[in-house]
Parts: structure tokens; C-alpha cells; sequence
């Protein structure tokens, strides 16, 4: 029967067997890497007679899965299997519904069934196939932003047939154990914060906090820079690796510094990127794949290969992050150790703040914890490393940023006094965010601090005691923006409940609140990534979704009837159609994406056709104006004249503009060229 499993999986596939008999749903919790898919291969290969119902999160993680164990198999892909996404899923009317055929389904990431428009799709299918098996499968079970929510138990009653941390699998030797480089980068707007945090603080703590900011400044210079790191520890200077941004922007910024990181490993490394929204992805990542060059790889991406998505002859990672929940930590790692083939891989955890640092503490953690278990049970020999080797590149700095934030920390009785006080001065928590008691302490970031905590959106610690005591003394658990935010949520969840969807009209207000703008302006959030998971997910179950894929459509539509109306498509940026539609914010979008090549190329040749300039409006002035000098020159006998007192004013003083910036490198290489023309 195909594909061997692993021991490991062999003993889940066993248990999944059984619980599947017995309550026909099981659960396998094994870290990414571990090859926790062919469990269900397996179990699809077992009973052909079957027709299974894979439901991963993209088409990109079922494909490269399938792929694989037809690798390890031998074998052609299973014909009893077919897939559908959870978002295909969810679009599904009830005859559609009643249509599949499902005498086994697969949950693959099922804990992102937790989101509330997946989550109506599966609930559905799974009333509509109440015989059919389950078997679900991930990395983690816990949705950690969502109140802690436990999917094992949602969705399989907490039958987990196997449950395996990270930690364990490195002690175990079924994932590799990594090098793992800890450093910092761009710590300026960091070490600013602090400054602030100081001068608000009293005299004592002012000094000693003071000296610690100083020395951390000069170890920070002393530190050696991310060039020199990545040049030591990148054994493989022809490797691949996978470089993990936060956002498109943050993407962006991280590809401007290639050059500055990477060229003493590779003058001149081969650089991809691929993100969800990207229609040239898929194509990237192909070549990504394909490249066995003698350079450098680097694979730059946001979210698509956090989970599921198997890269071979990675090298390792780079993890770029400002800040990443547990579940994608680990997803980020475990792309790193899943791809390894017998060479150590390596991880370069890079974070711009210091509270960051040590994230890798957790799987540290998980190891000893394994070690310990496997010693009490008397199955010592199935550990084979205690630990893995760790690099702290930064430690001096990270132990004075410790030894400053010690400093200034106060304790947690200390400032909830002072927040009892100002509530028995002002009867209310509705403390600004930059208020400082006469003690000098920062009362108002404290009680931020005291939110987002309990939101899960920062490390910490809240007792339910704590939260009772703070609810007693009249604590604002949201501040003045997120109360705009849940009062435009509630409103959006008002339209939800008449209309059954969130397709609002842009123009729509309901009770001063311009709602159909608010819930345009949430998809572009989420599109920049600056929406919180949360808010995503309580979005989603009232209806949202992301990516309409008639939405382009529609637009264009409007795009031609003002063509036909107008004659071109000049459109003012406000403009908004008959329709609510901002056909100007629209076609402005389409015009920067079509320059920067993110529209495909039946999209940008039916939008020339009906007389799209993609030249900005700074590129279009700019090419009048040369026209003008050009037309000068020819009927002067040369741009010299143009410098004359007696030349045409506005002329000249462009002209001299552009010498200017040509000096301050400030003009593209084809103005340049065109610029050196009229002197020639």
C-alpha cells in the first residue's frame, strides 16, 4: 500500500483507525513537518471504495501535499479524493451542498474552521453528510486570538487520536534540530520609545534608567549588522530560503534591503514574492522551485507558505517579524525543519523590538518537557537531542534592554493603587494614553497595556481576580477608537441580519456612520494587513468576504460606461457613480497596479481599449513640459538658449528644476537620458 508512514504516524494512523469507529471523528495535532498528511493519504488509499472530501485553506497546500506523497508513493494521485477550499466551500448554495458526495471528510487546518464564514460552510456540509468520518488535522488546535477557542473539541468532541508539540518532535528526531540565530533590526523608533518612557519618569528611576538606555545605545552600535550575520551563518551561499514578512508594505520594505543584507553572501541573489492577493504567485513560486542556479535564493512571502505548503532544499528561514501569534511562529519554523535533507537548517529569528527576542524559549520549553515525560514513562531511548544549539547574536543588548525595562516597570499592586486613586478623584478609567501620575508613573500606557493583554494582542498575564478588581474601580476595557470600531461593527451586523450579506452600497450611512465606506475600508485593511486577526474573524461571521471575484468585474463595467459617456477614462480621484461606485479611486488603483505589474495582461489590454493612461499624472506633466523644451530647442538652435534671460520663464525654471534633480539623483534613468538629449 503506497507510501510507507513513519512510526510516528503509523501509531496516529492506528488510533485514527480506531476513534474513527468508535465516534467517527479524530483529530491528529502533529507539528508542520511532521507529515501528518499522509495519515489521511493513507486512509483514503485503505478504503478506495470511498470518496473522500479534502478541505484544505488553498489550493496551493493540497496541490504541493499531493504532490509529495505521490513522490513517496510511487503512485499517480489518489482518484477517490477530491478538494474543495473552505472559501469555495462557503459560497455553496444548499443544492450545490447536496450535490458532493462525501463518504469521508478531511479537515486539513481544521483550526481554521473557527472563522465564522469557513465555519457556517463546514457546519453545512457536515449536516448534510452526518455518516461520513472526520479526520482533522493541524498543527495546534488552539485559536489563540480567538478567547483561547479549543477546535478539537468544537469539531471532534476532543477525540484527538495523537497530539505531538514541536519541541517534542526535534527531542524525538522526527524534525531536525536547527541552528537558530537570534538578531535585531532598525531598533531606532525602539530605542525612541524608551527615551519618552524616561523623561516621564521620576528623578531616581530617571538616572538609573538613563545610564541603561545609554549603554544599550552603544552596544547596539558595537552589534554587528544584519550583513555580517546572515554572511557568517548562511552555510549555503547557493541555498534557498524563505524570508517571512508581516505585510505587503512590510514586504516591500524588507526587498529594498537585498542589497544592503545579502550581497556578501551573493552579489546577486535570485529574489521571488509571493502573497494571496497576488495574481503572479503561482508563477513565482514555480519558479522558486525550478531554480537550481548557483545563487542565492530568496523567497519572500506574507502568508501563503506559513501552513501546509512543502518547499524542497529549503536551507532555512528568516523570520522578519514585529510581532506573530504562537500558531504562526511555529508555522513559520516549521517550514524550515519540514524541508530540511539531512543538512542542518538553520533560523534566523530577525525582530525589530526587543520584547521579541526570545520567542524560541516556548520550544526550548516543549523539548525539556518531552525530555522529562519520556524519562517518567521509561521511553528514554526515543529521545535523541536535548536540546539544540541557539545563537544569540544580540545577547549583551538584550540583557541591558532587561536590565532598562526592569527599571521602569513597576509592579502590578504599585499602579493599580494609583489607577484606584484616579478613579476616587474622577469617578471613571478614561485615563488619556500619555497620563503620568504626580509620582511620575505612566499610569495611562499602563491601562493600554491592561487591554491589550487581556485581548491577547501582547504578552502577559491577567487573573480573573485582576480583571474583577479593575472592573470595580470603572476600567474602559476599549479606547475611543475601538469604540468607533464596534459602533460601526454594529452596525454592519444590523445590515447583516436584513440583508444576509455585507455588500453595502459605498454611499451608505446609517446613523452618521458612513457604513458602506467603513466596510470597504476594512478589506483594504486586511489587505495591507493591518487588520487584527480578531476583527477579521468576527467580521467573516457576519458575512465578509475578502475577495469578491466579481468585483473587478463590476468596476469595469463602470469604467466602460463612463468611456462610452466621457469618451476617455480621465476620472477625478472623488468621482462616484450612479451607483455609490469611487470609479476615481478605482481607476487610480488599476493604473498604479498596472505600472507596478500586478494586473494580469487581459486585464491591462481591456482597460487600453477603452482608453486607459497608465502614465501618472507627475510622469504625463512631466512628458508636456520635456515636449516644451524639446519644441524650445528645435526652434532656438539648442536648449542654451532656454538659460537666457530672454528664454520663455516657466520653461526655464523646469529646466533648471531637472538639473537640479539629475545632480540629487532624483530623476528615473530614461528621464535622465532624455534630459541629456536636448543638450546633445
Amino acid at each position: 500500500m503506497g507510501a510507507e508512514l513513519f512510526s510516528h504516524n503509523q501509531r496516529a494512523y492506528e488510533a485514527v483507525e480506531r476513534l474513527l469507529r468508535e465516534t467517527g471523528r479524530a483529530a491528529v495535532v502533529h507539528p508542520t513537518g511532521t507529515g501528518k498528511s499522509f495519515i489521511a493519504f493513507h486512509l483514503a488509499e485503505s478504503r478506495p471504495q470511498s470518496q473522500f472530501l479534502w478541505l484544505p485553506p488553498s489550493f496551493y497546500i493540497f496541490r504541493t501535499q499531493q504532490e509529495a506523497y505521490a513522490r513517496a508513493a510511487g503512485t499517480p494521485a489518489l482518484e477517490n479524493i477530491c478538494f474543495y477550499t473552505y472559501a469555495a466551500l462557503s459560497m455553496m448554495d444548499a443544492q450545490a451542498l447536496e450535490e458532493l458526495r462525501a463518504d469521508c471528510i478531511i479537515l486539513d487546518e481544521f483550526h481554521r474552521c473557527g472563522a465564522k464564514e469557513w465555519n457556517r460552510g463546514v457546519e453545512a456540509l457536515l449536516e448534510q453528510c452526518p455518516e461520513a468520518p472526520v479526520l482533522g488535522l493541524s498543527a495546534t488546535h488552539v485559536r489563540y486570538l480567538d478567547n483561547q477557542r479549543d477546535m478539537a473539541d468544537e469539531l471532534f468532541d476532543g477525540c484527538i487520536a495523537s497530539e505531538m508539540t514541536l519541541g517534542e518532535a526535534i527531542g524525538r528526531g522526527i524534525l531536525p534540530a536547527p541552528r537558530y540565530v537570534v538578531s535585531l533590526y532598525s531598533c531606532r523608533e525602539e530605542l525612541e520609545r524608551y527615551r519618552k518612557r524616561i523623561q516621564r519618569a521620576n528623578g531616581a528611576t530617571w538616572q538609573a534608567a538613563e545610564k541603561y538606555l545609554e549603554a544599550l545605545r552603544r552596544a547596539l552600535d558595537r552589534a554587528e549588522g544584519l550583513d555580517v550575520i546572515f554572511r557568517r551563518h548562511m552555510t549555503d551561499p547557493h541555498g534557498k530560503y524563505l524570508v517571512f514578512c508581516a505585510n505587503q508594505e512590510h514586504l516591500q520594505e524588507m526587498l529594498r534591503k537585498v542589497t544592503e543584507w545579502f550581497s556578501g553572501v551573493d552579489p546577486e541573489p535570485h529574489v521571488y514574492a509571493v502573497y494571496a492577493d497576488s495574481p503572479e504567485s503561482g508563477k513565482e513560486f514555480e519558479r522558486f522551485t525550478a531554480d537550481e542556479s548557483e545563487h542565492l535564493k530568496l523567497l519572500y512571502c506574507i502568508n501563503m507558505l506559513n501552513e501546509g505548503i512543502h518547499v524542497e532544499n529549503v536551507r532555512g528561514v528568516i523570520l522578519l517579524r514585529p510581532t506573530v501569534s504562537p500558531i504562526v511562529y511555529k508555522q513559520q519554523i516549521g517550514r524550515a525543519l519540514s524541508a530540511s535533507d539531512g543538512e542542518t537548517p538553520v533560523i534566523f529569528d530577525v525582530v525589530n523590538n526587543f520584547e521579541n527576542l526570545y520567542s524560541i524559549s516556548a520550544v526550548e520549553q516543549e523539548l525539556q518537557e518531552a525530555v522529562t515525560f519520556c524519562r517518567n514513562g521509561h521511553c528514554e531511548e526515543e529521545i535523541v537531542r536535548e536540546r539544540f544549539e541557539i545563537i544569540d547574536e544580540v545577547r549583551a543588548c538584550r540583557q541591558l534592554f532587561e536590565q532598562l525595562e526592569e527599571t521602569l516597570t513597576f509592579s502590578w499592586e504599585q499602579m493599580y493603587r494609583q489607577a484606584e486613586i484616579y478613579f476616587r478623584t474622577n469617578g471613571d478609567q478614561d485615563v488619556p494614553k500619555r497620563y503620568v501620575t504626580a509620582e511620575g508613573l505612566p499610569l495611562g500606557s499602563w491601562l493600554m497595556t491592561q487591554r491589550k493583554v487581556k485581548r491577547g494582542l501582547c504578552n502577559g498575564r491577567l487573573t480573573q481576580e485582576q480583571i474583577d478588581r479593575l472592573d470595580e474601580i470603572g476600567m474602559v476595557w476599549r479606547n475611543k477608537y475601538e469604540d468607533q470600531w464596534e459602533r460601526a461593527f454594529a452596525e454592519a451586523q444590523r445590515w447583516y441580519d436584513l440583508h444576509g450579506s455585507l455588500d453595502v452600497p459605498v454611499a451608505y450611512i446609517a446613523n452618521g456612520i458612513r457604513l458602506g465606506r467603513w466596510v470597504a475600508k476594512q478589506r483594504e485593511q486586511r489587505q495591507k494587513g493591518k487588520l487584527s486577526k480578531e476583527r477579521c474573524e468576527r467580521l467573516e461571521r457576519i458575512g465578509m468576504v475578502w475577495e469578491r471575484e466579481d468585483a473587478w468585474e463590476q468596476s469595469f463595467r463602470e469604467a466602460e460606461r463612463y468611456h462610452r459617456e466621457y469618451g476617455d477614462l480621465e476620472v477625478p480621484a472623488n468621482y462616484v457613480d450612479e451607483n455609490g461606485s469611487w470609479l476615481g479611486k478605482w481607476v487610480s488603483v488599476q493604473r498604479k497596479a498596472g505600472r507596478e505589474g500586478r494586473l494580469t495582461a487581459e486585464q491591462t489590454q481591456r482597460l487600453s481599449a477603452i482608453g486607459m493612461r497608465w502614465m501618472s499624472a507627475q510622469e504625463l506633466q512631466w512628458n508636456r513640459m520635456y515636449e516644451c523644451a524639446a519644441e524650445y530647442a528645435r526652434s532656438h538652435a539648442g536648449i542654451s538658449a532656454l538659460l537666457k534671460d530672454d528664454g520663455e520663464p516657466q520653461l526655464r525654471l523646469w529646466y533648471r528644476r531637472q538639473e537640479h534633480k539629475r545632480r540629487d539623483g532624483k530623476l528615473s534613468e530614461t528621464q535622465t537620458q532624455r534630459l541629456d538629449a536636448l543638450s546633445s
